[in-house]
This record gives C-alpha cells, structure tokens and sequence, in this order.
C-alpha cells in the first residue's frame, strides 16, 4: 500500500457512488484507482447511468433499501479502513448513507458530485441540503471543485481568495476540513484544515480528464487511509490526478478517460505487448 504513516489494520476501502457504464467516472474510477494504490476495494452502487465520454444519457436510480442492503452486506464481513462518497442523486440516498457511516463510524472522503465532468446532472437540488445537513459535518474532508463549491456555499469561486472564502462558508455549515479543487485555478487546490488555509500547487498537464474528480478524491481516500497527513494526502492524490490525466486513453469520440494504471505500466496493446509510450513509474 502506499503509506504515510502507520498501516491500517484493514486493506479495504469503500465506494458509495454511480455506476458509469463507460468506464470512464464513478464506482470504476474509484475501484481502479484503489487497486494501483494497493488496496482492496469493495463498492455500493446507488444509480447506474447510461455514460459514455460524450456525456450522460440516462440515470436509474437504485431503491435507497437496495443501497442500504449492499453496505450491509459490506459491513457484515469486511473491515473498512476508509470510505468515499461520490453520486448519492437524491435526499433519501443520503439519508440512507449517512445512517450507515454514522453508525459504523467508517472515516470517509465526501466528493459532493453534482455534475459529471462529461455533462449531466447528477444530484438532484432536493439532497444538496441533506448531504450539507447530514453528510457534511461527518466528513474527514470535503473536496469540491468550484462548481460544487458554489453550489454549497453560494460563493462564485473566480480565484484562490474566492476558493478561500468558498472553503471557510462550508466549513461553517460543519465541515471538518475542505479542499476546493483547482482544476480551474490554475491546478492549484485551496486546503482549509483546523482553520488554516494552504495552497497545494500542481501542474497543468496534457490529457483527458474523464473521471479526474473521482480518481482524486478516492486516492486521497486511499493515502489518508494509509496514515499520511491531510496535507501529505491532498498534496499525493493531486499528483496521482495529474499523472492519470497524462496518461489518459482515447477510447472514446469526447472527454478521454483518466487512466490510472498508466502511470505505472505504461501502456499496453490489444496484443499484451508493452508499447513504446510508457510512463515513468508512480511511486506513492
């Protein structure tokens, strides 16, 4: 596992979230992102959406009891060392996952998915309240990107000064700690944390970013799970990201999706042959 710090008692890892029927966002990101990180993942889907890398066609809703059912069943037999929480759609699946993770005490990342990066709407305004109500002041850390953090806090996020004030209006509604992301700002993300604000500057790199947002907050899932600080976590999951975008693959007509193993098998053929494009190894 990539550590920080002292080791988990468990190598598991939970995703509650969409399925995205292209691969490419949602329930794949996280468990793909979880296995190059070392662990085990193991998932709750709440919606399945017909996806692809154009955009998002169709969303199904699944029964908030079947939800309820499949943390159960996770719950009942493994030992879950971190959880993330992406697609929830509407105010009774947050009502229902916010029960179960108040109840296990499971630590988890919130990634307050609203829209999916290829288009779609993916949380109804109805449970916008009921993830600040319920799920918001449980959370290690909520990462936002500006949209979302608009969205939770009412302020327009133009800047970093903006992303500061957006962070410290969420922290207000109860959250423990904040990341607005900085996909739009210049790839510098804004950490709030004990009431102190820190700049994680990144890198633009060249690629498709198709699942970026779930690929970062489930790696920061993962290397908070691993013991690593939130800063030390926020600032690795930031260059898991970027490495994931530089190695993404164009299997799709719109937004290539990030390709998480990329970064450390390069890439490799329909034929199991190791091509010449491969990357330099991620080594978190």
């Amino acid at each position: 596992m990539s550590l920080c710090g002292s080791k988990a008692r468990s190598a598991v890892l939970l995703s509650i979230g969409g399925s995205d029927s292209g691969g490419g966002a949602g329930i794949q990101a996280d468990i793909k992102t979880f296995s190059v990180l070392g662990w085990h993942g193991v998932s709750a889907i709440t919606a399945v959406t017909a996806q692809n890398t154009l955009g998002v066609q169709k969303i199904f809703s699944l029964p908030p009891e079947v939800v309820r059912a499949q943390l159960d069943s996770i719950t009942d037999d493994f030992e879950v060392a971190f959880a993330k929480t992406g697609m929830l759609n509407s105010r009774e699946m947050v009502e229902v996952v916010s029960g179960h993770l108040s109840r296990t005490g499971i630590p988890f990342v919130l990634d307050p998915v609203i829209e999916a990066e290829a288009g779609g709407r993916l949380l109804k305004p109805d449970a916008v309240e009921a993830l600040i109500l319920h799920l918001l002041p449980q959370a290690r850390v909520v990462t936002p990107n500006i949209f979302e953090a608009r969205a939770l806090s009412g302020i327009e996020v133009r800047d970093l000064e903006t992303a500061e004030q957006a962070a410290r209006r969420i922290a207000d509604l109860g959250a423990v700690a904040v990341v607005v992301k900085g996909g739009h700002l210049d790839c510098i993300d804004v950490l709030l944390d004990g009431g102190e604000i820190s700049l994680i500057r990144g890198r633009r790199v060249v690629g498709g970013n198709h699942g970026v947002g779930c690929t970062y907050s489930a790696a920061l899932a993962a290397f908070l799970a691993g013991g690593c600080s939130l800063f030390a976590a926020a600032k690795r999951a930031q260059e898991f990201a970027a490495r994931s975008i530089s190695n993404s693959l164009n299997v799709g007509r719109g937004v290539a999706p990030v390709n998480q193993a990329g970064a450390l098998l390069g890439h490799w053929s329909l034929f199991g042959m190791l091509s010449p494009k491969t990357a330099d190894g991620f080594h978190g």
